[in-house]
């Protein structure tokens, strides 16, 4: 790409980035401080020189174990040179990754003869903040802190015992919201030692900052001892960090204890333990083993593609420093038609920011127009459906994080004890969200990504018309209707996250506690996570098709080409729970399901287990979960009543959008209790026709296709009766429950929705709707909700057949208990 900046650096990568990045094609990819993409003609480099050139581990006299040793060493000096780092102050150790880097330099600090004490900068990354726990003391200092320590405030003078050594990590560039922090500060703080206190170190993370700025190891303000980065997210590939050491602060590993091959030149075993370490430089004596020799000749080829893709890090940091401007205004800008912000930033644009600049990344959440968040786990199912690629969460920045949200010690360990862990849904906990959006641009980037992103953000989160609220007036005691409605559909999903099977019309089906009979019993579970297999990660799932067959005591699973409708293989499994099928006499496996730890009882059948292996390309094996088990070998409903549907509530109209706040622990209100089996929430999921059909039409209307029933998985869809008066769409969610035939459910809440309805069960393709419709009409406290959870209401006054076997079928006469009469 030829030197240019501005608008014609970006025409210019839009010009090659198709050759470059094919994988970009139709993507805005946004997550550059989580990785960076990988250019074709690095790779088509690296591939062409490992084709026709033959290198040895480099531990080896061979010719071509002597050709790695000169490349590497080559390398080595390039890459120094890369960072404008001279070797004779600096020696490069190539690592894994970053936190590799940084547990080198914490296994030396800890091995000293007293011991370290550690200060730390809150905007650290996890993996530095973990060396707090080999430390002899530690404290994480904000930006204040630092600059008491600067004034003559040793935070670190607080223990009896003198340590060996101290240790002062910080980042160069927050990788959770882009603020820098002066490289100065190491220079600083050695000028402010005091004589006889114990050696002061400092530990650099330069893993975001070098992604797109130049690192200047040789500038006369740069003192840092030890500095850890990631080559991966400055050329995309190779996968491997590195460590760089100061020569003066190189002594500090003489007392590491541990030694690999390579590392030593003699070793004495038997009667004699003895050893001696190399000597002639710091990296042979910390290289364990047999290096990753033909990654790091991929380096080479890294170096001499970003060279001439891109020309120096400078022109990559005034291009993302100008687009970090671009998305931060456009984000600014976005008003709810209230005039609320639609984004909370966290990250100061560039142009407001303070000398030390800002790098290009970009974090914030979103807010509705009543002022309460949007869901992290909902704007991130929209973005992958939009082919968006940011990064939600946490961010492995636990300080800058808690403190960018308010989060005091005692609010996270109550979150936790609460059931909040990194990766779940419950990210807004008592009011306040858990983790951020971040948007972080990298040398591939151009302002068409901007603003397709700010866009996106636009068409899903900014309310722009409001509905007015209505009272809606639940009574207190439910009351009964007259019938104008009927099954029309039951189905089952004996095998979790596969086909459903559809129960024929005159076949009465049996109701249990956990739900509708052999619903959701088994699952596939992987082989070595233990995780049961989805349709959202293995779409395939949806062509293994389930056939209940009672005359033969099986279950049999076809699986079914794609929209063809013909069976290509099958297996039967047996439904009776014969100890014999399953592995050690009912040894119980640990498995996930939904998060949630449970014991399930694996088939030992190779049939089987290779049958479903084979057809999905996974390897897993199948497994039971039957009713009636105990502690891990059972599980209760986690459905509950929405506030959007709960009684004497102000709240829109069925199905608009936007919604009014409620307060964001609404979700844990109201608790239900029941067994399920391997369903998500509850026993039963409903769908209401009309409602399906009013989607559609909403589908239709902005130019989508009509989805199927099927897409939502329901066990039962109801309709209307013919000739009688159409029950309103979503009507459902003001029922307090209904009878179907002579048998009572209660409705536990609204279905929360992910995009596994976007699987189209009959090809498995990928597709944007139902989700990003339903994302703008049915979206209530930040989440997408259709459908309704419920469970069966056994015993009663009556003791015949019905109560102690109950069954329902299609056809039969639905009543609906609660909501408004038609």
């Amino acid at each position: 790409m030829a030197s240019r900046s501005g608008a014609a650096y970006n025409a210019a990568v839009d010009e090659f980035r198709e050759l470059e990045y094919p994988m970009l094609k139709d993507s805005v990819y946004l997550d550059h401080a989580g990785s960076t993409l990988c250019s074709k003609s690095l790779m088509d480099a690296f591939a062409a020189e490992m084709t026709s050139v033959l290198y040895g581990n480099p531990h080896s006299a061979s010719w071509p174990s002597q050709l790695s040793t000169m490349r590497i060493d080559d390398i080595r000096i390039r890459l120094l040179s890369f960072f404008k780092g001279d070797p004779a102050d600096y020696d490069l150790v190539f690592v894994a990754n970053a936190t590799a880097g940084v547990k080198l330099v914490v296994d030396a600090m800890k091995s000293l003869p007293q011991g370290y004490v550690y200060a730390y900068h809150e905007a650290c990354h996890t993996s530095l903040v973990g060396a707090r726990e080999d430390a002899n003391y530690s404290v994480c200092l904000d930006d204040g802190g630092v600059q008491s320590w600067l004034g003559g405030e040793d935070p670190l003078n607080r223990t009896s015992q003198t340590p060996s050594a101290a240790l002062f990590s910080f980042s160069a560039q927050s990788h959770m919201d882009g603020r820098r922090c002066p490289l100065s500060w190491a220079k600083h703080l050695k000028g402010k030692a005091v004589k006889d206190s114990p050696r002061l170190y400092t530990l650099l993370d330069a893993a975001s900052f070098s992604a797109t700025s130049q690192l200047d190891l040789g500038s006369p303000d740069f003192a840092a001892d030890f500095t850890v980065l990631s080559l991966y997210k400055i050329f995309g590939f190779p996968d491997l960090g590195a460590l760089i050491v100061r020569r003066s602060a190189e002594s500090v590993f003489d007392h590491r204890r541990y030694f690999g091959g390579g590392t030593v030149d003699m070793v004495v075993c038997g009667r004699e333990q003895w050893h001696t370490r190399k000597t002639q430089f710091l990296h042979e004596r910390l290289e364990d083993g047999t290096l990753p020799f033909h990654n790091i000749m991929a380096i080479d080829a890294a170096l001499k593609a970003h060279l001439r893709l891109f020309g120096s890090m400078d022109r990559i940091s005034a291009h993302t420093t100008y687009l970090a401007q671009q998305i931060c205004d456009g984000l600014r800008s976005l008003r709810h038609s209230n005039r609320r912000p639609v984004c909370v930033m966290y990250t100061d644009a560039p142009g407001d920011a303070e000398p030390l600049g800002t790098g290009p990344i970009v974090s914030f959440n979103v807010a509705n127009s009543a002022g309460g968040w949007v869901s992290l786990a909902e704007f991130e199912k929209l973005a992958i459906l939009k082919k968006m690629h940011v990064r939600t969460g946490g961010l492995c920045s636990p300080g800058r994080i808690a403190s960018a949200l308010g989060l005091e010690p005692w609010e996270m360990k109550r979150n936790l004890s609460a059931g909040f862990r990194c990766g779940t849904d419950s990210d807004v906990m008592a009011g306040k969200p858990t983790g951020v959006i971040r948007a972080s641009l990298g040398a591939m980037s151009t302002q068409s990504d901007i603003q397709r992103f700010i866009d996106f953000v636009r068409e899903f989160f900014v309310e722009d018309a409001l509905v007015e609220p209505h009272l809606n007036t639940l009574e207190a005691t439910p009351v009964k209707r007259l019938s104008s409605l009927r099954v029309k559909t039951i189905t089952v999903f004996p095998i979790k996250s596969c086909g459903g099977f559809g129960v024929p019309l005159g076949t009465r089906w049996e109701v249990r506690p956990e739900g509708l009979a052999w619903d959701r019993e088994w699952c596939l579970v992987h082989r070595g996570s233990g995780q049961a297999l989805s349709q959202k990660r293995y779409p395939k799932m949806a062509l293994l098709r389930p056939v209940l067959d009672f005359d033969r005591g099986t279950l049999r699973v076809e699986y079914q080409a794609q929209s063809q409708g013909c069976v290509l293989d099958y297996v039967e499994i047996p439904l009776s729970a014969n100890p014999a099928f399953f592995d050690d006499k009912g040894r119980q496996m640990p498995s996930r399901v939904c998060g949630e730890d449970i014991s399930t009882q694996t088939y030992i059948s190779t049939e089987i287990n290779d049958f479903f292996t084979d057809t999905l390309g996974v390897p897993c094996v199948l497994a039971r979960f039957p009713p009636g088990g105990r502690g891990l070998g059972s599980r209760t409903s986690k459905a509950r009543m929405q506030k959007h549907q709960q009684a004497d509530k102000f709240r829109r109209l069925p199905g608009s959008f936007p919604d009014i706040q409620s307060p964001p622990d609404s979700d844990s209100e109201q608790q239900q209790h029941g067994k399920i089996l391997l369903s998500n929430e509850s026993p039963i999921l409903l769908v209401h026709s009309a409602s399906v059909d009013a989607l559609n039409e909403e589908i239709e209307s902005r130019g989508g296709d009509a989805v199927p029933e099927s897409a939502f998985r329901a066990n039962i869809v109801v309709e209307s009766l013919a000739r009688e008066p159409r029950d309103p769409a979503y009507s459902e969610d003001s029922w307090s429950g209904i009878r179907v035939g002579n048998q009572d459910f209660t409705f536990l809440g609204a279905c929360r929705r992910c995009h596994m309805v976007c699987v189209d069960q009959a090809t498995t393709e990928r597709r944007q709707e139902p989700y990003a419709t339903l994302a703008k009409t049915r979206r209530f406290d930040g989440k997408v909700y259709f459908g309704s959870h419920m469970r069966h209401e056994s015993g009663g006054k009556q003791d015949g057949p019905s109560s102690q076997s109950p069954t329902i079928q299609v056809g039969e006469p639905v009543t609906v208990y609660g909501g408004e009469s038609t």
